[in-house]
C-alpha cells in the first residue's frame, strides 16, 4: 500500500460527485426543455432526469477474501470510486401540463414536459455538495498527515 492510496481514493470520490453535480446542474437547466430529442417516431420527446451510477473500484467481496485468506495487507483497503455510467430516467413518466398556447401543445392543449422534479433534484445536490466537503476535508487531513511525517526528520 502506497502513502498515495488514501490521497487517490478521496480523490477519485471528489471526481465522482463532482460529476454528479455536473449532472444534476443539467437536470435542473432542462427543467423546462420540451423537445431534447427525437422518438423513433421522428417526434420530440422531453429532456429526460439523468442520474450518475457509480461502483468501487476493487473487484468485491472475493478480492477482500483473497486478501484475508493470503495474510496480505495489498489489496485490504479500498481503491476509490468509478461511475460506470450516466443513466436516463425511464421509469418516470413525463409531466403532463395544460397550454394550448404552447408551440409543443398537442391537439388537447397538453404539454409533455420534463420527468425532472425541482425538489427531488435539490435534495440530489445537497447531497453530493455535503459528500464533496467531507471528501475535501478528508484529503486535507491526509495532506496534512503527510506534511507532519515529513517533518519527522527535522
Amino acid at each position: 500500500m502506497s502513502i498515495f492510496t488514501s490521497l487517490n481514493t478521496t480523490s477519485s470520490a471528489l471526481t465522482a460527485q463532482r460529476l454528479r453535480m455536473d449532472v444534476i446542474s443539467s437536470n435542473m437547466a432542462n427543467a423546462d426543455t420540451t423537445r431534447a430529442t427525437v422518438n423513433e417516431n421522428g417526434e420530440w420527446e422531453p429532456y429526460r432526469r439523468k442520474s450518475v451510477v457509480m461502483q468501487s473500484k476493487e473487484a468485491g467481496f472475493s478480492s477482500f477474501l483473497q486478501t484475508a485468506v493470503n495474510k496480505s495487507d495489498q489489496n485490504s483497503v479500498g481503491q476509490g470510486v468509478n461511475v460506470t455510467r450516466i443513466k436516463e430516467d425511464e421509469k418516470t413518466p413525463f409531466k403532463m401540463a395544460y397550454d394550448p398556447e404552447h408551440p409543443d401543445a398537442n391537439e388537447d392543449g397538453y404539454v409533455l414536459l420534463p420527468n425532472v422534479d425541482p425538489l427531488r433534484e435539490m435534495v440530489d445536490l445537497i447531497s453530493a455538495t455535503r459528500s464533496y466537503e467531507a471528501n475535501v476535508t478528508v484529503f486535507n487531513a491526509n495532506k496534512s498527515i503527510l506534511m507532519k511525517s515529513l517533518e519527522i526528520g527535522k
